[in-house]
């Protein structure tokens, strides 16, 4: 109640109450009350939506968590069973598998999605959904790479004293646990178990020792008093033939344990694969080896070798000649192949890709989309005069560089390429000599104009036991205009080593070790 006068009409003053509107008073408190509730929900809501977000990033969380537990899971699971990429089941992919909280209460699940990795390849994809149990369900993916890596992780691994020559370009580490005279151009690694050693070539550059790794040609800025290169003086540095570097001493590799037991190549190829018996097991035929020839859609060709070619007198008398077991061209005679078997000399290569000769055998071709290992041995002979080879004298190709399609050649004795061979040859697979090398034997002018060849590629690796080569010190060779002092052989060697090897090796290829390891790990 407000109190108010006034002038009355007698000039006098009046004094009076005045009554005020009530609803002036009920507007302002529903104002002040609408702001209120107006703010009291948008503080409510805006704790709601908080709320609901610190459960949705838990929830996220949580399902992140769930999906590394399966594939950590997975990843003890392949520890047990290295070729169980079926979660031990028969039942369709995916493989769910509950998670739960200490108590024993269900926090969610995973669920794994894993590709059968290709024939012969240790690459594994494991692909793991974690869901945790919210309201709604939240999901999170992770896709992680596991791999057991192979023994092919050189360009070049050998066991004994190792010379490249000029005209030798090699893109890929390179190791001996011997020495290694380089006088080509490497771009990579290259290595070796000595610090140093006598390097006993005729024309090699130094008195007495040598470095583990070294080479021969001209420094262009030799050091102080080091003209030769070689100890005890400081290393220099070669960037003109190794660009990558070398080092040694270092670790040996485990030569033993890289060359494939043939008996139990033998055992995968009569269980799954497939096992050619000796081609002249009947006394009355005259039969020399096998002759594979791959096609591009999975299969081969074989024949029988009856006759090889000759070499002339003079070159089969060379004095160097019997110093190598079993010398000789190397070559089958072009009128000596005869189909295995009546009518139909085409097969398939087998599910599991071993091929194992029980003999020599020559292989050339293509294939495309194939895996396969031909192996080369004679499990009872104890005569390494006797032992059985590779022989490769025209191109062995891939049509795929990706690791789609991979070859690999084990020999009891050697990997050959013969006298006539292509003069510019190219070779894709994985060479490994279990007893003896990787190389061409030493063909002098005398045994005619395929003594010398212009040039030799391989892409894959080499393993050798003994010191390969494709090319020999000796008679001069007219390579490309310029003469080439590397006599016999091929004047240029590429060696381009092929990665896929290391992760995805032919079926069966000796491993490093047999646990796997982490190659890649991403959330998709």
């Amino acid at each position: 109640m407000i109190i108010k006068r006034w002038k009355m009409g007698d000039g006098g003053w009046g004094i009076g109450a005045v009554q005020k509107n009530r609803g002036d008073i009920l507007i302002t408190v529903l104002v002040f009350a609408a702001i209120t509730i107006t703010v009291t929900i948008g503080l409510v809501n805006w704790g709601a939506s908080v709320l609901a977000s610190i459960r949705n990033v838990k929830a996220k969380e949580q399902a992140f968590q769930i999906a590394e537990a399966g594939i950590d899971y997975y990843r003890w699971h392949l520890a047990q069973y290295p070729t169980d990429y079926v979660d031990g089941t028969t039942t369709p992919q995916p493989y769910v598998h509950n998670f739960y909280k200490m108590n024993g209460d269900i926090l969610g699940n995973y669920s794994l999605t894993i590709p059968l990795p290709p024939v012969g390849s240790t690459l594994v994809k494991i692909i793991s959904k974690g869901t945790a149990s919210s309201t709604p369900p939240v999901s999170r993916t992770i896709q992680a790479i596991m791999a057991i890596p192979s023994f092919a992780k050189f360009a070049v691994v050998a066991n004994d004293n190792m010379r490249f020559g000029e005209g030798t370009e090699i893109f890929g580490p390179v190791h001996s646990n011997k020495g290694i005279r380089f006088d080509g151009v490497a771009h990579n690694l290259i290595s070796s178990a000595l610090p140093s050693y006598n390097d006993t070539d005729p024309d090699d550059c130094n008195s007495g020792l040598s470095y583990g790794v070294h080479t021969c040609v001209t420094n262009p800025n030799p050091p102080p008093n080091d003209p030769d290169n070689s100890p005890p003086v400081a290393v220099p540095s070669r960037p003109d033939i190794f660009i990558a570097g070398r080092q040694f001493p270092v670790p040996s590799a485990d030569f033993a344990g890289m060359t494939s037991g043939l008996t139990q190549l033998q055992t995968l190829a009569r269980n799954g694969g497939i096992e050619w018996t000796a081609s002249n097991a009947n006394s009355n035929t005259n039969t020399k080896g096998y002759h594979m020839v791959f096609n591009a859609d999975n299969t081969y060709r074989l024949y029988k070798v009856t006759a090889l070619d000759t070499v002339s007198h003079n070159c089969e008398k060379l004095s160097n000649a019997s110093s190598y077991s079993q010398w000789g061209a190397w070559s089958i005679d072009s009128q000596s192949a005869v189909n295995n078997t009546s009518g139909n000399n085409i097969y398939t290569i087998p599910s599991n890709g071993i091929i194992f000769f029980d003999d020599n055998v020559w292989v050339d071709g293509t294939i495309d989309g194939s895996r396969v290992t031909i192996v080369a041995g004679l499990i009872s002979e104890s005569n390494p005069d006797n032992y059985v080879n590779i022989t490769v004298n025209s191109g062995l190709k891939y049509t795929h560089y990706d690791g789609t399609d991979v070859i690999a050649l084990i020999a009891q004795n050697n990997i050959n390429v013969g006298l006539y061979s292509e003069d510019i040859l190219e070779i894709d697979g994985a060479l490994v000599a279990e007893n003896g090398r990787v190389g061409r034997y030493y063909y002098d002018d005398s045994c005619g104009s395929n003594y010398g060849r212009s040039s030799l590629t391989l892409n894959g690796m080499i393993a050798s036991n003994v010191r390969y080569g494709f090319a020999y010190i000796g008679s001069t060779y007219n390579c490309g205009g310029s003469i080439d002092k590397t006599g016999g052989g091929y004047c240029n060697r590429n060696i381009n080593y092929d990665g896929n090897l290391l992760y995805s090796p032919p079926p069966s290829f000796p491993l490093a070790t047999s646990q796997y390891q982490l190659i890649s790990w991403k959330e998709i």
